[in-house]
C-alpha cells in the first residue's frame, strides 16, 4: 500500500497550509460567481467554449505557477468554472426536488472531501500507485461523457457521472497524499487539482440526485 511516516514534513506543513487557504478562497469566489451567474440569468457558454476557457486558463496557471501570476490565473480559473457552473444549477433548480438535489449534491462533496483528506491526513500512506488508474479512468470518462453528449443517451450520462465520482474521489486521496508526503511541492497547482476533483464530484452527483433522482 505504501510506507507510512509519522510526522509530516515543515515544507509539507507548509505547502499544506498555503493550498487549503487559497483552496478555501478559490471555493468561495466560484460561489460568488455561479451565484451571480445565476442571479443574472447568464447563457451557459457551451462546450467548445468552455473548453477551451478551461484549458486555456489552466495553461496560464502552469505556466505562472511559480510566481504571484498563478494565483491570479488560480482565481481566474476557478472564477470561470463558477460561472460555468450557474446555468447548471438554474437548469437543476427548475426541474421537481432540484432545491434539494442541490443541497444533497453539496453534502456529499463536502463530506467526502473531509472525509478523503482525513484519511490521508491521518495515515500518511503514499497514494501514489493510483495515479496512473486515475489518469487512465479520467480519459475514458471523457471519452464515454462526449459521446453521452453528441448522442444524446441519459443512461451514459448517469454512468458517466458514478465513474466521476469514483475518479474525483480518488483524486482528492492522491493529491493530498502527494501534498503528505512531499510529491506535490507547489501550492497553486495543488489548489487547482483540488478544485477541480471537487468541481467534478460536486457536478457528477448533482447529476445523479438532480437527473437521476426524478422520474421519466
Amino acid at each position: 500500500m505504501g510506507d507510512v511516516t509519522t510526522v509530516m514534513p515543515a515544507s509539507a506543513q507548509r505547502v499544506l497550509r498555503n493550498t487549503y487557504a487559497l483552496l478555501g478562497l478559490t471555493l468561495a469566489f466560484s460561489a460568488a460567481t455561479a451565484g451571480a451567474a445565476m442571479a443574472f440569468n447568464w447563457p451557459a457558454p457551451g462546450l467548445i467554449l468552455t473548453l477551451v476557457g478551461f484549458y486555456g486558463l489552466f495553461f496560464l496557471v502552469n505556466k505562472f505557477a511559480n510566481s504571484g501570476k498563478g494565483v491570479v490565473a488560480v482565481f481566474a480559473l476557478t472564477g470561470f468554472m463558477g460561472y460555468t457552473l450557474g446555468p447548471t444549477l438554474n437548469a437543476v433548480m427548475s426541474i421537481p426536488g432540484g432545491a434539494s438535489a442541490i443541497t444533497h449534491a453539496l453534502a456529499a462533496t463536502a463530506a467526502a472531501f473531509l472525509g478523503l483528506s482525513a484519511v490521508a491526513l491521518v495515515t500518511k500512506r503514499d497514494f501514489s500507485f493510483m495515479g496512473k488508474f486515475l489518469f487512465v479512468g479520467s480519459l475514458v470518462g471523457v471519452v464515454l461523457g462526449l459521446g453521452a453528449i453528441f448522442f444524446e443517451v441519459p443512461a451514459l450520462s448517469l454512468a458517466v457521472s458514478g465513474l466521476f465520482v469514483l475518479i474525483a474521489s480518488g483524486m482528492i486521496l492522491f493529491e493530498t497524499s502527494r501534498i503528505v508526503n512531499g510529491g506535490e511541492t507547489n501550492y497553486v497547482m495543488a489548489t487547482v487539482s483540488l478544485f477541480v476533483s471537487i468541481y467534478n464530484l460536486f457536478t457528477s452527483l448533482l447529476m445523479l440526485f438532480g437527473l437521476g433522482g426524478r422520474d421519466e
